[in-house]
């Protein structure tokens, strides 16, 4: 990708995780067996709830949409981390059938033996056959993506934190170099070059970039086939090994949200690094003044604490914020003191 002035100015980091990019590239991940370390506890845990849910035969028919190898139909993955799951999977929907046509004939130029019925079925375009596919996709998502927001947000969030951090010290260009702690990717003056799956140059044309990071985006990249289409690149990434079992030991405790509210719980999530209000809000898609009000209800009650660095206010968890996290408030403050009294009292306000 070559960013001349114009195009390095009105590049975008997207507001999070994108449900649809999630819900695609986990059902590569079901299918590849990429990264066993970080992602085959995922993989059982997910594999037997579709076999429980009686979703694997629909999910297999959905696989044949979504081969893990290869091309897939851009018209699957409508969003730049600006939709939801509901508005994503209705775009994909109301896909126009010249589109489905286009595009999934493509896909079958790529199958080996016959065109599997549920290829057939959606490029027909039938009304019967495109609500199979959102059913379809709205209840994989709700099995192998939902379970596990708490960590793809928090993900995203740490990674749109450091680059709002790059942007706001070293304006487009500091936020261009920022990428190049990806493995494998590189900058000399305005070209990032990325380890793509196979050559390919990303024509900008004049349009803006949307980054889109992935949680279950592993080791490459990906962009849309299409180049008339909004430029969008995903990027991993990364979750460390251990990540499910640390998220089921946690769930295990009482919910940090049953005592905070979720916007605020989110928040303290969110804060793993020192944040911004601005950041703050656009990581959790709250509206400033709110997520203001959020930490300063925090801040009160001793689980967030602020400074200013020159014209910047940033926003940092406390100890007593991450034994809350942990489970172990109780560690911080025995149960009945002061501290962890007061605390919870701001909390119910």
């Amino acid at each position: 990708m070559d960013f001349d002035e114009g195009a390095l100015t009105r590049m975008r980091v997207a507001r999070g995780a994108d449900p649809l990019w999630e819900t695609v590239l986990s059902l590569h991940l079901l299918q590849n067996n990429q990264e066993p370390l970080a992602y085959d506890p995922w993989r059982r845990e997910v594999r037997g709830a579709l076999h429980r849910g009686g979703l694997a035969d629909d999910v297999r028919a959905l696989m044949r949409l979504c081969p893990p190898t290869g091309y897939f139909p851009d018209f699957l993955t409508p969003g730049r981390g600006d939709l939801d799951l509901a508005e994503g999977v209705d775009r994909v929907r109301s896909t126009p059938r010249s589109r489905l046509v286009a595009e999934l004939t493509r896909l079958c130029a790529d199958l080996r033996g016959p065109v599997p019925r549920s290829v057939r079925r959606v490029a027909s375009g039938d009304a019967t056959a495109l609500r199979w596919l959102g059913g379809t996709l709205r209840r994989y998502h709700a099995v192998a993506v939902a379970p596990y927001l708490s960590v793809i947000r928090a993900r995203a969030a740490e990674d749109r934190t450091r680059r709002a951090e790059a942007a706001l010290s070293g304006g487009a260009e500091a936020l261009l170099a920022s990428y190049t702690d990806l493995p494998g990717w590189r900058r000399d003056g305005t070209l990032l070059a990325a380890p793509y799956p196979e050559p390919r140059s990303l024509r900008l044309g004049g349009r803006p970039l949307t980054l889109v990071p992935a949680f279950f985006c592993v080791r490459t990249p990906l962009a849309l086939v299409d180049e008339s289409l909004p430029p969008v690149l995903v990027h991993p990434l990364r979750p460390e090994p251990g990540w499910l079992p640390r998220l089921r030991a946690g769930a295990a405790r009482p919910s940090v949200a049953q005592l905070t509210g979720p916007s605020r719980a989110r928040m303290l999530e969110s804060l793993e690094t020192p944040m911004t209000t601005t950041s703050l809000a656009a990581a959790l898609c709250l509206a400033p003044s709110t997520a203001s009000r959020h930490a300063a209800v925090l801040r009160e009650a001793g689980l967030v604490a602020t400074r200013r660095e020159g014209n910047r206010v940033l926003h940092r968890r406390t100890a007593l914020g991450s034994a809350l996290l942990d489970g172990a408030v109780q560690q911080v403050g025995t149960p009945g003191s002061q501290e962890s009294a007061t605390s919870m009292k701001m909390l119910e306000t």
